[in-house]
């Protein structure tokens, strides 16, 4: 077994273990190459199949190849597409280039993703995060706990020895569980150059410019590169020391701000 089987029979397990103990659960799609990864894996750990719902959390300012990718793999994979929308904030024409991204954030993603939980009772999600990808991040755990009010407390987090996970709820909490946590980015590219997984195009450099992180398009900025392949890719991230998320809006992207986020429900 290699490194990336490694991580796939990891990962597959907490999936596995994840939809045993929670039934009403779902993955947070955002068409990232994360996410989408991470759809991969619960295609293999249930036969290509994916038993429950997939919800895209829609700001309504994606960019226009998230769109496109989503629909059409969606189709191609055949599973229940949940899209969630804050439609009073959008209607109210909250946007991010208009003012607060941190208030834009709040209300186009964490509140939007707290109505869809209510709407279809969801216990459970599935993340396509990793600790590598930013310093707050690395506080989470594989089995993290969220009280009815999304709050996460960082500073009390369980112990995840020997692959035994905190997977009960109590009360009203939700669980959010990140079965690549242990993952890196270069780990995540290798592996989609393995199993030749889609990703979306603005991954790719074009006219000496790519994405490393992608999301709303007003709050990402490509950066220098010219690999535009997937092996391209694995060479660049093997000696870059630029920052993956470097190309987001940086007001949101301090440690502080991040932590604050995230302790609020943010994704």
């Amino acid at each position: 077994m290699d490194h990336l089987d490694a991580l796939e029979s990891q990962s597959i397990y907490i999936i596995r273990e994840a939809y045993k103990q929670f039934k009403d659960i779902c993955i947070l799609w955002s068409i990232g190459k994360d996410s989408t990864t991470l759809m991969w894996l619960v295609r293999k750990s249930f036969f290509g199949k994916v038993p429950f719902p997939a919800v895209h959390i829609d700001t309504g300012y994606k960019f226009k190849e998230i769109y496109e990718f989503r629909d059409e793999w969606s189709e191609e994979w055949d599973f229940k597409l949940v899209i969630g929308k804050n439609e009073e904030a959008i209607e109210s024409g909250m946007a991010p280039d208009k003012g607060d991204k941190l208030a834009c954030c709040g209300q186009l993603k964490t509140a939007a993703l707290k109505q869809t939980i209510a709407e279809h009772d969801f216990k459970a999600l599935l993340l396509g995060i990793r600790r590598d990808e930013h310093g707050i991040r690395a506080k989470e755990r594989v089995f993290s706990p969220r009280n009815k009010q999304f709050q996460w407390d960082y500073k009390d987090q369980p112990p995840e020895l020997w692959d035994q996970f905190k997977n009960r709820q109590k009360g009203e909490q939700h669980i959010r569980v990140h079965p690549l946590l242990h993952w890196t980015e270069l780990d995540i590219w290798k592996y989609v150059q393995r199993e030749n997984i889609p990703v979306v195009d603005l991954y790719f450099a074009k006219d000496g410019k790519r994405y490393r992180s992608i999301g709303c398009e007003t709050c990402c900025n490509p950066v220098d590169s010219d690999a535009d392949t997937v092996d391209k890719i694995v060479e660049e991230l093997k000696t870059t020391d630029i920052s993956e998320r470097s190309g987001r809006a940086q007001d949101k992207e301090r440690a502080y701000m991040m932590q604050k986020l995230r302790a609020l429900g943010y994704m």
